[in-house]
């Protein structure tokens, strides 16, 4: 089957859709839509976020080095959107899209209470990259709703219905067809 041939950009899809909370040193608080956002390292546990400096939580990430990282579900999908289209600097996104602030426990931006997963995550670098700037980031702590894990201990986050973001789409996490190492497995 032939292939077309595009001019170069980011097709690297899907990616989780996720709320970064942050909060600045008067204690303001916002939420943004992040896509861009990655696992970088086990030991120790980091990620990165990509945000555009000119989005309201980019200085409150920029000027306290902390945010958090919660995952969205299918339940979280409308707030997901509107914080990713609304400013923090015109709307109190909390209060819109009625999500609950809940104390971190290493850093001073709230955890979203309604999230399955929450990741508590202290900037260690910022790279400077084009339209957005990266945030490399040291996993703090992760609080996980217990009502996502299962009789063996372990996340058992399929049953959360996770979304992630394509081409401006959002869509929940499918079924799982297989398991790592399942292939070599005898």
């Amino acid at each position: 089957m032939p292939k077309q041939t595009w001019k170069a950009g980011n097709m690297l899809y899907p990616l989780p859709a996720v709320l970064v909370s942050a909060a600045d040193k008067e204690g303001n608080t916002n939420m943004i839509t992040v896509a861009w956002v990655g696992t970088v390292c086990t030991n120790p546990p980091m990620v990165t976020i990509s945000v555009r400096p000119e989005r309201y939580s980019y200085h409150m990430i920029e000027n306290s080095g902390e945010f958090v990282i919660n995952l969205t579900t299918e339940k979280l999908a409308y707030a997901a959107d509107y914080c990713g289209v609304k400013s923090g600097r015109d709307v109190d996104k909390f209060k819109e899209t009625k999500l609950t602030k809940e104390k971190a426990e290493y850093v001073k931006a709230p955890l979203v209470k309604e999230s399955p997963v929450n990741i508590e995550c202290r900037v260690i670098k910022k790279e400077e990259l084009g339209s957005h700037h990266m945030f490399l980031a040291e996993v703090l702590a992760v609080h996980v709703d217990e009502e996502y894990i299962d009789e063996k201990n372990r996340f058992a986050l399929e049953k959360a219905g996770l979304i992630t973001y394509s081409h401006g789409e959002y869509y929940e996490m499918g079924k799982c067809i297989g398991t790592f190492g399942y292939s070599v497995r005898k």
